[in-house]
């Protein structure tokens, strides 16, 4: 490295030296939006040369990596412009349902939505186009020291299926080897074989996140067993079937991939253990206990599932629950944030729960670095407003509380955490409800899946 590469690389450190680094794990982020401009991590060691200066892997990452397409572009470009005003209006009808504010004119029009293909097809490429740089924003809210790292691993026009052909290849593969066999374990085998491909792509984002030091990572993608059963597994077992598979074979396959997919997703998580990843709980309005998800049901020390709620007043019907599997709950109803082309959107789901909740925890990091990641989960937990409608739904049986977290990490500085957690909870109040929302308000709409590598 030559004299000014060094002196560049010194200054770069030297201006991230107490910044709380968030690694967003999504579809790519538009990082010249001008909410997040002034707030884009930067490699401390390499530059726009062509170089691999840090000898990581990754040429030119400089503000992270597309992992979807092994390549520096942390978004894709030619997407601006290209969308119908369908999509748009899409999520104004949406946010008007949810919050119960919805007319008959919303509901019809609605309804026609979820019945043109075409319209969802769009839907979805939009969906990935925006979602990194939406939920980049809101880990980034009024945190002026935090640093965006982008890893893109959702590509922003998924690929037709192809694990089809991936399944039956390796159901295949081992019902040559396995003639004794009954057809339930070569099922599961090959169930579980696919499922380890998570463990193959996913190693390496958890292996960045660590190396480089991100201090949090959001995850708000996931796979669901409601989604696979509804989207995925009627397609596997029919081929090797050779027959419609019946409901109870879609339960109980969809409920053991998913498990496979939780145990390969640890893979992310494993290598970076003083990061603390916060993951979106799912979209699918069912118990994670019950029906598992991934990646949100990695239970470890360095991870917390978020379930999203409207405002301070309900859990949202679209919200996954769940009192082991899910630990708090955070605003996810309604939610204004940047997308790419230095604009705006509103958008629901426990993705933008999720990064509600990263968001908290870097200004806790920022007020008391000393914080590790059972402290910040504690505190996340422990200063949530209490609320009878979460008991049952969340481990917390609460919402995040960002003003009284932040407090405890502030008085943690000088006692005890279990004292500064208490004086905490006298000193900040809870969190006042939405103006023109109440309890009565009758929720409806339709929400997106979390975007997923299957």
């Amino acid at each position: 490295m030559n004299f000014i590469k060094l002196l560049s690389v010194l200054a770069l450190m030297s201006s991230n030296a107490h910044a709380t680094v968030i690694a967003v794990i999504d579809s790519g982020t538009d990082l010249s939006h001008n909410d997040l401009k002034n707030k884009m991590w930067t490699n401390p060691i390499d530059i726009d040369d062509g170089v691999d200066n840090d000898d990581n892997g990754y040429i030119d990452d400089i503000h992270g990596w597309n992992f979807a397409e092994n390549n520096n572009k942390l978004y894709d470009k030619s997407f601006l412009g290209t969308f119908s005003p369908d999509v748009y209006k899409f999520f104004e009808v949406q946010t008007r349902l949810l919050k119960g504010l919805g007319t008959d004119d919303d509901r019809a029009w609605m309804n026609a939505a979820r019945g043109n293909s075409a319209l969802i097809a769009e839907l979805g490429t939009f969906g990935n186009f925006v979602h990194g740089t939406h939920v980049a924003g809101i880990t980034a809210k009024n945190a002026d020291k935090a640093q965006v790292m982008v890893l893109k691993i959702i590509p922003t026009k998924s690929p037709l299926p192809g694990h089809k052909k991936e399944f039956v290849d390796f159901y295949n593969g081992f019902a040559k080897k396995s003639l004794t066999s009954t057809s339930d374990s070569l099922i599961k085998m090959a169930l579980k074989a696919l499922a380890s491909q998570q463990s193959k792509s996913l190693a390496p984002i958890g292996a960045y996140v660590g190396n480089e030091k991100a201090r949090i990572a959001n995850c708000s993608f996931g796979t669901s067993t409601a989604a696979v059963k509804s989207m995925i597994m009627p397609q596997l077992l029919k081929l090797v079937l050779r027959r419609d598979p019946t409901p109870e074979e879609l339960d109980t396959y969809s409920i053991f991939f998913v498990t496979q997919v939780i145990e390969a997703s640890k893979a992310l998580v494993t290598p970076a253990p003083n990061t603390l990843f916060v993951i979106a709980a799912g979209n699918d309005g069912s118990n994670n206990d019950q029906l598992p998800t991934s990646p949100a049901n990695i239970k470890l020390q360095n991870t917390i599932s978020v379930a999203a709620t409207l405002d301070y007043l309900k859990i949202a019907s679209f919200s996954n629950y769940g009192t082991q599997m899910v630990d708090v709950a955070a605003p996810g109803v309604g939610i204004r944030s940047s997308i790419p082309g230095n604009q705006y959107l509103t958008v629901s789901g426990t993705s933008q729960a999720s990064p509600y909740v990263a968001n908290v925890a870097g200004l806790l990091v920022d007020t008391n670095p000393n914080l590790s990641n059972s402290d910040l989960k504690k505190i996340l937990i422990e200063t949530s407003d209490l609320k009878d409608f979460m008991k049952g739904k969340v481990a917390a049986n609460g919402i995040v509380n960002t003003d009284r977290a932040i407090t405890a990490a502030k008085l943690a500085l000088t006692m005890q955490i279990n004292d500064a957690l208490q004086a905490a909870r006298v000193q900040i109040n809870d969190v006042p409800a939405g103006f023109g929302l109440s309890e009565n308000n009758k929720e409806e709409g339709f929400v997106l899946p979390l975007p997923s590598l299957f």
